[in-house]
This record gives C-alpha cells, sequence and structure tokens, in this order.
C-alpha cells in the first residue's frame, strides 16, 4: 500500500509542474531543465565525452520498429548505466499489426523491465502507425506493464490527434513528447494534453554542422535527437522511479 501511495504522489507532483513560461523559451539555457537524447543505431556515441555534459540525464533510445530491433540498443543500455545515465527505449510505430508490433517491442527491451516506454508515431499515413493502431498499442502496453507509454508526436500528427480526440481518449493518459524544432514553444492545444512533458527542440531539421546546434551534446553529432524535460533533474529522477 505504501509504494501505491508513493507512485500516487509521484504522478501528481510530476503533472502538477504544468506548462511554464520559462520551460517554453529556449529552457536548454537554464541548468535547471535536464537534457535527454533519443539516439538510435545509426546515430554515433563517445559516452566518455557525452558525460562531461552534467545537463544530460537521460537517454532514450530506439529499442525497434515494426518488428525489427535497433541493433544498439542492448549494448548502450549497458553503457548508459554505467555513466549513471537513465535509460529507456521507444517504438517506431509501423503499419503492421499494433499487437503484434507492441509485443515485439516489450520482449525486445525484456531486460530493463523498469524503465519508460514511448511511441513513436513519426507521421500520418503511408507506412506509419495509423491513430486507431496506437490506440490498440498504447492500451497493449498498459495491458502488460501497468504504465502509458509517451507519445511521440510532430506538429501534423499533434494536431490530428488534437481534431480527432480530447481529454478522454487514451492518448491524453500517455505524457506528450513534442517534436518541433523551435527556440520558442507557440501556444498549444490542449484538448488531449495540459502540457509537454519531453520537447525534442533539435537534430538535423535545424541543425546541419556539429557544434551549430541549439544545443551541443560532447561526444554526438549534428544529427542527435536532443530534448528537453519539463520539470528539474529531481523531477526527472521521479518520473524513472513510478516505473519500478
Amino acid at each position: 500500500m505504501r509504494n501505491i501511495i508513493l507512485a500516487i504522489l509521484i504522478v501528481v507532483q510530476i503533472y502538477a509542474l504544468g506548462q511554464d513560461s520559462s520551460f517554453n523559451n529556449q529552457p536548454w539555457k537554464s541548468d535547471r531543465y535536464p537534457i535527454v537524447i533519443d539516439p538510435y543505431q545509426g546515430n554515433s556515441i563517445e559516452f566518455s565525452k557525452l558525460v562531461k555534459d552534467k545537463q544530460v540525464a537521460a537517454i532514450i533510445h530506439k529499442a525497434s520498429q515494426g518488428l525489427k530491433p535497433d541493433t544498439k540498443y542492448p549494448s548502450r543500455s549497458k553503457l548508459a548505466k554505467s555513466n549513471n545515465l537513465l535509460y529507456a527505449s521507444y517504438h517506431l510505430g509501423t503499419n503492421s499489426d499494433p499487437i503484434e508490433q507492441a509485443d515485439f517491442y516489450l520482449n525486445t527491451i525484456k531486460d530493463n523491465p523498469d524503465e519508460p516506454t514511448a511511441l513513436d508515431i513519426e507521421d500520418i499515413g503511408g507506412n506509419n502507425i495509423s491513430l486507431k493502431d496506437a490506440e490498440k498499442f498504447i492500451n497493449r502496453i498498459y495491458e502488460k506493464t501497468n504504465h502509458y507509454p509517451f507519445v511521440y508526436v510532430n506538429n501534423k500528427v499533434f494536431n490530428a490527434i488534437n481534431s480527432q480526440y480530447d481529454e478522454k481518449s487514451v492518448f491524453a493518459k500517455c505524457p506528450l513528447w513534442y517534436a518541433r524544432f523551435l527556440s520558442v514553444l507557440p501556444k498549444l492545444s490542449t484538448r488531449v494534453w495540459e502540457k509537454v512533458t519531453l520537447w525534442q527542440f533539435s537534430c538535423e531539421i535545424n541543425c546541419s554542422a556539429t557544434g551549430k546546434c541549439l544545443y551541443n551534446i560532447p561526444g554526438t553529432r549534428y544529427d542527435i535527437d536532443v530534448n528537453v524535460f519539463n520539470g528539474t533533474s529531481d523531477n526527472l529522477k521521479l518520473f524513472w522511479a513510478n516505473f519500478k
């Protein structure tokens, strides 16, 4: 019972943070906000250099796409933890069976059962997971883990979800991971989500050379995805601890 109460308090504390003006305007310039990177097997990382940046607190690594694993996920899990970095994973959703994808993803990360999860809805249409299938994927993750995953969306997907769903939907139960490559967040609809939990603000889209990004991660190239967490380092640690 004590653990259940603690978990509830953690979630309440995190979601009570809200969306404040300081987070909306270049929050990475303040050491109050921890930095999170989300690499995949195609990104190069030198951990000995990366850990010199004490604002970098966590890695959310790609674990799978459709029914294919990311080859670097297992080894970087060990490297991240040995360097005292929080570690988690994401799945890039495709238009194949969403239940099979969810089960494949969970099997891929089975050695890290207590980490946050995430569903990457990369775009609308094509080979990407549909919003209906995304609902099924999310519900399957919750069924198996008792936790809702992050939902990663760009502005196009964000708008599509807000046009079809509201705060009663399963999407609203998931922390929002929002990709928008700007220095200042615009005013966003709160129809589904009240706040952005993770803001992906830098990648090869708005950075074309190493060292000239909005935020430069040592030991990585310009094409690394960089995010900022809406809360303090302690809040981030509590968020991770809620999955244990």
